[in-house]
């Protein structure tokens, strides 16, 4: 439902805010770096050691530390302020990608440095994960986080479209180095703005920290509405990490070779920023609901690809199901900010972070072995009626049927504003069902979705 406030809305744009600005430009900036970083690691390796198995043990090494932190990270980001912690893990990463930068240009790179500064910069990315939904919460009232969720998704899907053609230009160019060498450049670009944003923090009572990560994780199983949702997102990532490893075959023995396969992801990159864009303009009244409808949507490509009609169907098929997750996306930070308080947003983010990818390593290992068993048609298939059944089957359950988004208020311009006094955003005031027998009432609701990895699906 489109929101009928949209000429307030627009009086209060999100960009508005001096302390947003900052905000996104950070952002932007080392989003940039990162979509061009995935190409470059994988041909520099390759370059380095001809093995793919390196490049498995590289990937897994920013990954391994990644999933095993994260819920660390959610409570060190609760704990102290969001916007502290983000830009340590700016300057850390930015120390770990240069590192690797300089190896790579010295012409005899070690594929243990490597693998050490994967380490260190997955390790710090599960700290800096779960500080971004506090951020924007504390930059924008509630009434434009919807808006400046789309505008930081539109930033990363405009930086998926111009990631693999940048890193393509630095590789070939002047060397895969200096593709580490522009991320390091964008994380230091990033921990300068953040240095001057202004968050608000509510400091959580002195308290051990096993304590804080208990809590943390009895708001995600107190809420009927959150945890069947995680679920689906993580049946979601599951399955299109079977598209992600099975898809690129197929494209190249049945639907017409690797030209196809990179038009599939341009289209999701297309399909992600229309719904990146529209998310920007329309409020769903049921947003848990939305959410897990549109995991249906990925489904399609699965099928595609089982049944390999053909490369238009295909390619259709992806950008239907992208831009689903790019309306899904900013819908579901929005409701998570909105609803959890601001002392467990952080760690009840890091949970659904967790879920989101961890369930992408388990696809990337099943997909192939199946495939192998029968023929990739069959894990597709089954890929395609388990992401529907899982995203249907958290659809019927009362509470996320009936979880309404409050109306947005007028925003309170201030500090953050051109112009006026703050009003700090108030999270907690989503309409939620009430808890059923035996469900304690909830403190908090929601963590945001993953990404193709990430969240949201």
């Amino acid at each position: 439902m489109a929101h009928p406030s949209g000429q307030r809305l627009s009086r209060h744009h999100p960009l508005r805010r001096r302390d947003f600005r900052l905000l996104f430009a950070g952002r932007a900036f080392s989003l940039v770096g990162d979509a061009a970083l995935p190409a470059a690691l994988a041909l520099a390796v390759l370059r380095a050691t001809g093995s793919t198995s390196a490049l498995a043990l590289v990937l897994g090494c920013a990954m391994v530390p990644k999933l095993l932190l994260l819920p660390v990270g959610g409570v060190i980001a609760d704990r102290f302020r969001a916007r502290t912690v983000a830009l340590s893990t700016d300057v850390v990463r930015c120390a770990a990608q240069l590192s690797a930068g300089l190896q790579l240009l010295g012409g005899a790179p070690s594929l243990t440095l490597i693998c050490l500064a994967e380490v260190v910069g997955g390790a710090a990315s599960a700290f800096a994960m779960p500080c971004l939904f506090p951020l924007v919460a504390g930059t924008v009232p509630a009434a434009g986080r919807q808006r400046a969720n789309a505008l930081m998704a539109t930033a990363e899907s405009a930086s998926r479209l111009a990631g693999p053609a940048l890193a393509g230009v630095l590789v070939y160019a002047a060397g895969p180095g200096w593709a580490f060498l522009l991320d390091a450049a964008t994380f230091a670009a990033s921990a300068a703005l953040l240095a001057l944003v202004r968050v608000g923090h509510v400091p959580l009572p002195r308290r051990s920290f096993r304590a804080d990560l208990a809590e943390g994780w009895s708001q995600v199983r107190s809420r009927a509405w959150y945890w069947p949702s995680l679920l689906a997102h993580a049946v979601s990532n599951l399955c299109v990490s079977v598209l992600l490893v099975l898809g690129p075959g197929v494209a190249v023995r049945e639907l017409g070779g690797e030209g196809v396969w990179v038009a599939v992801a341009q289209a999701g990159a297309v399909g992600l920023l229309v719904g990146n864009l529209a998310a920007s303009r329309v409020r769903p009244r049921r947003p848990v609901l939305v959410a897990n409808l549109l995991c249906v949507g990925f489904a399609l490509p699965l099928a595609a690809f089982a049944a390999a009609p053909g490369a238009g169907y295909a390619i259709a098929a992806q950008g239907v199901a992208m831009a689903g997750l790019g309306f899904l996306n900013p819908v579901w930070q929005t409701t998570v900010q909105d609803a959890v308080p601001a002392t467990a947003l952080a760690r009840v983010t890091s949970y659904d972070w967790l879920l989101s990818l961890g369930a992408m390593p388990l696809g990337y290992a099943l997909a192939p072995l199946a495939a192998q068993a029968w023929s990739p048609a069959v894990p597709l298939g089954a890929a395609a009626l388990l992401v529907a059944a899982a995203g249907l089957a958290a659809a019927l359950i009362g509470p996320v049927r009936r979880f309404e988004r409050p109306p947005a208020a007028e925003p309170a311009p201030g500090p953050g504003s051109d112009s006026e006094p703050e009003s700090e955003p108030s999270p907690g005031r989503g309409r939620e069902p009430e808890p059923g027998p035996g469900k304690e009432p909830g403190l908090g609701k929601e963590a945001g979705a993953g990404e193709e990895a990430g969240a949201g699906a």
